[in-house]
């Protein structure tokens, strides 16, 4: 992978604190978010620290709501099928996917920060495009393949309280279940941030 991302919008801000991640079962995890409708430091400060705890985490991507926070937004840094990385904020998305004969769609294993140590395979469409607002509302948008194309799904259903185990069948998500609940040692409730909050 190139070291230097792609930034079409700018950088991913910086200088935030790594939180401990909100798990499914949460009740902002699956309720629509409260979309953004002012642009300040309070906000910037909310990316910053959701970008910080996504990179702790090893994730590609973070929604507020991972990190408990009741916010159309999320930040990613992704890599797309050619291992190009991406990284952007994108505030009140709208998911663009393509329809008939144009819509193909990619069964690679998917999995979830807040819901930690568990992939299964999850089809999505195999390109995607995202529209909204940008910490300083101006609009943004990205599309992509491969990995940043279900990277974009995903974050975007974060925001409208949908997680990726509501797509999957009975089947499906007893494995992914399994997988969950063999790691969970790995993951203790204030995973990543270093301590404990409070």
């Amino acid at each position: 992978m190139p070291d230097e991302p792609l930034t079409p919008h700018g950088p991913l801000p910086e200088g935030g604190t790594a939180r401990p991640i909100t798990r499914w079962g949460t009740p902002v995890m699956h309720r629509p978010q409260q979309p953004v409708t002012t642009y300040d430091d309070d906000l910037r400060a909310l990316a910053a620290d959701m970008v910080a705890t996504m990179y702790a985490a090893d994730g590609v991507g973070l929604a507020a709501c991972q990190i408990g926070a009741d916010v159309a937004m999320f930040v990613f840094d992704c890599p797309d099928e050619a291992g190009r990385r991406t990284v952007g904020v994108v505030c009140n998305p709208v998911l663009t996917l393509p329809e008939g004969r144009d819509r193909r769609l990619d069964d690679s294993e998917e999995g979830c920060l807040s819901f930690p140590g568990a992939f299964v395979e999850c089809a999505r469409p195999d390109v995607a495009s995202v529209t909204g607002t940008g910490l300083d509302g101006q609009p943004v948008e990205f599309s992509g393949d491969g990995m940043l194309a279900r990277c974009l799904q995903h974050e975007t259903d974060h925001t409208l309280g949908t997680v990726f185990g509501d797509r999957l069948s009975t089947r499906q998500r007893k494995k992914l279940q399994k997988a969950h609940d063999r790691s969970v040692a790995d993951f203790p409730a204030h995973w990543p941030a270093e301590w404990p909050a409070g």
